[in-house]
């Protein structure tokens, strides 16, 4: 391949870098202008540079300038001809990224430097023109947003994964029955489609919290410059058109300063994970010995290195502490940005590894909960069934019995506890008693109390709207289908 001179690449990258004794200025003090006479300590120079990490923006920087080279031949700014050259130079720039060659160091601090140097080194002094009518601060911002807008798309689709493996288990489930709890103390049986639809309603309003995360992600900074704008005769809606904003910042000292995107996004994060969480805990629970209600398959539990017989439930465990680093992330963004005055500070080079981190960690543990339950976990409805038929669960219907037979609720309530702390005194449950002791404590009970108190006839009872009887349960379950097909 040879460059618009006759030189082949690698001549004139060694020949520009010589000139610029390392940086994209020409000046002799590193990627700085001719005011500065020495370049940076070789500790500070590591401590200043973020190329470590930013490079994961590399093909959002090059989408960026792309559009902004584009948009300056629009305006006339830069020629035709010269708009082409930087397009095609970094596309080419893309391709050795994509095939190892394009790997930069610490000179070049930044991926925006990054682009910048090997751009000039390809194309000679053309190179130079692209950063016209912009700063590395609304050309980073541009870069993060373009960034975090396909992850959350992904993101999207990662939440919508998981919602369908739980609909599976709900739709393979929907006439089992699982105790119901508050204080972790057995309440009421609940249908466990019923339990397993309440995470798909949670995984609902996080996918809205991130689509609208998205809406204000979706605004573009570029052509704010520095902070005041540019006299440059440049058209911000058309590069922000080009990269599929929704429109431009208002404001350039905003556009560069704004990182509440940032902040908001691993704010819905944590709430995706504390959802997570939650369930996570449930399976560790209904896994233990002492709860069995279900198995852990071969395909989602480690063992022990010491106990044979251990199956461990390591990726609900697993997730349930990757929380912190989400919450982490989330407390260390708001501290960041906290204090800053107006416009950019070199304090927000601290955003980009935790976002990356915030968005890895929630895409990995959404994964890894969608396989869990598409493969990882297997219900007992025979465990599960004898757990709702062995405790006092059913004593709330014992009330509504005798509500719905003119007893005011207060002393049905105060009546069923006495009936409940004689059981335990005698060793048996509500079920156990006859017909005759139940009359001893009201002379309303019939023999039609025994079926209301059937663990399962518990749960079809509840058909107010939104609760757990198994009409309304199909009723949601058809509209979820519907809703995630």
């Amino acid at each position: 391949r040879v460059c618009r001179d006759g030189q082949s690449p690698d001549k004139l990258r060694k020949s520009t870098d010589d000139l610029m004794a390392g940086g994209v200025t020409g000046g002799a003090a590193g990627t700085w202008s001719d005011r500065f006479e020495q370049g940076l300590h070789p500790v500070i120079e590591r401590f200043n540079a973020s190329i470590g990490f930013d490079i994961t923006l590399l093909q959002e920087d090059l989408d960026g300038s792309v559009a902004h080279a584009r948009m300056l031949a629009a305006c006339g700014v830069i020629s035709d001809d010269e708009a082409r050259q930087l397009s095609e130079g970094l596309e080419t720039i893309r391709t050795e990224a994509a095939a190892g060659e394009f790997q930069p160091g610490l000179a070049d601090e930044d991926v925006h430097f990054a682009v910048e140097r090997r751009l000039i080194a390809l194309l000679g002094p053309v190179g130079k023109k692209l950063h016209t009518g912009r700063s590395r601060n609304d050309q980073v911002g541009t870069d993060l947003r373009l960034w975090l807008r396909r992850r959350l798309d992904d993101l999207d689709a990662c939440v919508l994964r998981f919602q369908r493996a739980l609909l599976s288990q709900a739709l393979a489930q929907r006439t089992t029955l699982i105790p119901g709890y508050t204080h972790l103390q057995r309440a009421q049986p609940v249908c466990l489609a019923h339990h397993l639809l309440a995470y798909v309603e949670m995984l609902e309003r996080d996918r809205q919290r991130f689509r609208d995360v998205r809406g204000r992600v979706n605004i573009s900074p570029l052509g704010a410059a520095a902070l005041a704008g540019t006299p440059v005769p440049i058209d911000r809606r058309l590069t922000a058109d080009a990269l599929g904003f929704d429109g431009i910042y208002a404001n350039s000292l905003d556009a560069v300063s704004d990182r509440d995107f940032a902040v908001e996004f691993a704010s819905a994060a944590s709430l995706v994970m504390v959802h997570l969480s939650r369930l996570a805990e449930e399976v560790i629970f209904w896994a233990s010995e002492e709860c069995g209600f279900v198995r852990l398959t071969d395909r989602c539990a480690t063992g022990s290195s010491l106990m044979p017989q251990k199956k461990n439930p390591d990726v609900p465990e697993l997730v349930r502490g990757k929380c912190g680093r989400v919450f982490g992330h989330l407390q260390g963004l708001l501290t960041m940005i906290k204090g800053l005055p107006l416009a950019y500070n070199k304090d927000f080079q601290e955003d980009k590894e935790a976002l990356f981190d915030a968005v890895r960690t929630t895409t990995d543990c959404l994964e890894a909960m969608a396989i869990l339950m598409e493969e990882g976990v297997e219900f007992r409805p025979d465990r599960l069934e004898q757990a709702v038929g062995s405790d006092f669960s059913n004593a709330t219907d014992v009330a509504d019995y005798l509500v719905a037979r003119d007893v005011p609720f207060r002393e049905a309530y105060q009546l069923v506890g006495s009936v409940v702390k004689r059981c335990l005194q005698d060793g048996v449950l509500l079920l156990d008693l006859s017909l005759e002791q139940w009359k001893s404590f009201h002379p309303v009970f019939e023999a039609d109390l025994f079926e209301a108190l059937a663990p399962r006839q518990v749960v079809a009872a509840r058909i107010s709207e939104g609760g757990t009887g198994f009409s309304r349960v199909d009723e949601q379950l058809a509209l979820w289908e519907q809703r995630l097909a």
